[in-house]
C-alpha cells in the first residue's frame, strides 16, 4: 500500500478543494481526509445529548455534514487522490463542547473554533494522517508558516480580510512543522478562479460562516437545549430597570440585536447595547450608544499565554493585538508574568473586549501567540470586582 506524502483535510469546501489541486499539481503524493466533528446532519430542532453525556445523535441539527462529505468525495475524484473519512465527533464533544457551555454558563463568550484547531484539526487529525502513513498535513486555512531562524513562524495569509491565523494561534512548533497552508499566498477571487478553472465541483459553493454544531438555527434555541433559560432584569448602569432578558448567557459584550428594549421614558430614541453581565445575579446590563463609555477599556489580563516560538520575544515589548477576529491591529504594550499570563495596555481605548474571547498578539505579520482574555478595566468589571488593580508582579 502506497503512503501519502501529505494528508489534506477537504472538508468539502472551495478552500481545502484548492489547497488539495494546488500540492496535486506541485506533483505531490496526496490524499484526503474528511473529518465528522459533529454527529448531527438532519432537521429536529429537539435535539438532546445522549443518555452517556456525548453529542446529539444523529439526524437532529443542521451541520450539512452529508454534504460536505459527498462534496469532498466528488473532489478527491475529481482529483485523483484517494478519499479517508474519520469520525472526531466524540473528541470533539470532549475537547471542545464541554468547554464551550461551561464558558458560556460562567457567562463568558468562547471561541470554539481556536479549541477545534487546537484539540482536533492539529491533534487527532494529524494523528490519524500520520497513522495513514502521511509525513504532512495541509489544510484550507488562510495563513502561512516558513522556516526561519531556526524556528517555525505562522504568518497572515495574504488575504487580510480571509486571515485565519487568529484561530491557529495555540499552534506550536510541532504542529507547524508538519503542516503545510498551500493557499496562504492567494486572495479569494483568485482561489475561487482556480477552481472554476480546474473544474472543481465547489468552486462556487458559498463560504460555511458561524459554528457547525449551530449552522442555520436561531442561537438561543440551540443553546437552551444545553443551558436552560433564567429570565431576568436588564438594567442600565444606574441600576434602573429598562426591561427583561431571557438569559444572560445569551449575550456578549457590546450586542444590540435581540434585546427588545423599546421606548424608554425619558431616555432618546437611541439603540440599546449590553454593557455588561452579572451571572450570579442573572442581570444583564445595556447602555444607549455604540461607543458608550461603558464598552471602553485600555487594559487587559490573560489566562496563561501560548508562544508560537515556545517563549515570549521578552518580558516587556511592544506589538499588535486582536481582541475579536477581522479586527484591525491595535497597537499595544505587553508585560509578561511570572505565572504566564500577560498585561496587555492598548494605545487607545477598545470597546467591547470581552472575557472568554481570544487575545492575539503580532509582531507584522507574524503570529507571536495568544491566550483567553481573562479580565479587562472596563467600568462595569472594575465595579464587581472592587478597586483591585490589574497590575501583576512581571
Amino acid at each position: 500500500m502506497n503512503h501519502p506524502e501529505v494528508m489534506v483535510g477537504v472538508s468539502g469546501g472551495v478552500d481545502s478543494s484548492v489547497a488539495a489541486l494546488l500540492l496535486v499539481q506541485q506533483g505531490r503524493d496526496v490524499a484526503g481526509l474528511f473529518m465528522q466533528n459533529w454527529s448531527e446532519d438532519g432537521d429536529a430542532p429537539d435535539a438532546a445529548p445522549s443518555a452517556a453525556g456525548g453529542p446529539p445523535e444523529a439526524g437532529s441539527g443542521h451541520c450539512r455534514a452529508e454534504e460536505d462529505r459527498r462534496d469532498a468525495v466528488a473532489v478527491c475524484g475529481r482529483l485523483g487522490i484517494p478519499f479517508h473519512f474519520r469520525d472526531f465527533s466524540a473528541e470533539y464533544w470532549q475537547g471542545v463542547f464541554t468547554h464551550f457551555l461551561s464558558e458560556y454558563a460562567a457567562g463568558r463568550t468562547p471561541n470554539p473554533d481556536v479549541l477545534c484547531n487546537r484539540e482536533v484539526k492539529f491533534k487527532h487529525f494529524l494523528d490519524a494522517a500520520r497513522a495513514l502513513g502521511a509525513e504532512r498535513i495541509a489544510t484550507g486555512h488562510y495563513a502561512r508558516v516558513e522556516r526561519s531562524g531556526g524556528r517555525w513562524r505562522l504568518l497572515r495569509g495574504a488575504d487580510r480580510g480571509k486571515d485565519q491565523s487568529y484561530f491557529l494561534h495555540q499552534l506550536g512548533q510541532e504542529q507547524l512543522a508538519a503542516t503545510l497552508f498551500p493557499i496562504g499566498h492567494l486572495e479569494k477571487p483568485q482561489l475561487r478562479r482556480v477552481a472554476l478553472e480546474a473544474g472543481l465541483p465547489t468552486h462556487a459553493k458559498k463560504d460555511s460562516t458561524g459554528i457547525c454544531f449551530i449552522g442555520e438555527r436561531d442561537f438561543r434555541a440551540f443553546l437552551g437545549q444545553y443551558l436552560p433559560a433564567r429570565e431576568g432584569e436588564i438594567r442600565d448602569p444606574d441600576g434602573h430597570v429598562i426591561g427583561r432578558h431571557p438569559g444572560v448567557f445569551y449575550f456578549t459584550l457590546g450586542q444590540r440585536e435581540g434585546l427588545n428594549i423599546g421606548g424608554v421614558r425619558g431616555r432618546p430614541a437611541a439603540p440599546w447595547y449590553v454593557v455588561g453581565k452579572d451571572v450570579a445575579a442573572n442581570i444583564l446590563y445595556v447602555d444607549q450608544g455604540h461607543d458608550s463609555p461603558w464598552l471602553q477599556s485600555r487594559r487587559l489580563q490573560s489566562e496563561a499565554m501560548h508562544w508560537i516560538g515556545g517563549a515570549a520575544p521578552a518580558q516587556r515589548f511592544r506589538c499588535s493585538a486582536q481582541t475579536r477576529y477581522r479586527q484591525a491591529d491595535e497597537p499595544c504594550s505587553v508585560t509578561v508574568h511570572g505565572d504566564g499570563t500577560v498585561q496587555v495596555d492598548f494605545d487607545t481605548p477598545q470597546r467591547a473586549v470581552t472575557p472568554g474571547q481570544s487575545l492575539v498578539l503580532y509582531d507584522g505579520p507574524e503570529c507571536l501567540g495568544g491566550a483567553v482574555i481573562a479580565a479587562t478595566d472596563a467600568p462595569l468589571e472594575v465595579r464587581a470586582r472592587g478597586p483591585v488593580s490589574l497590575e501583576r508582579q512581571a
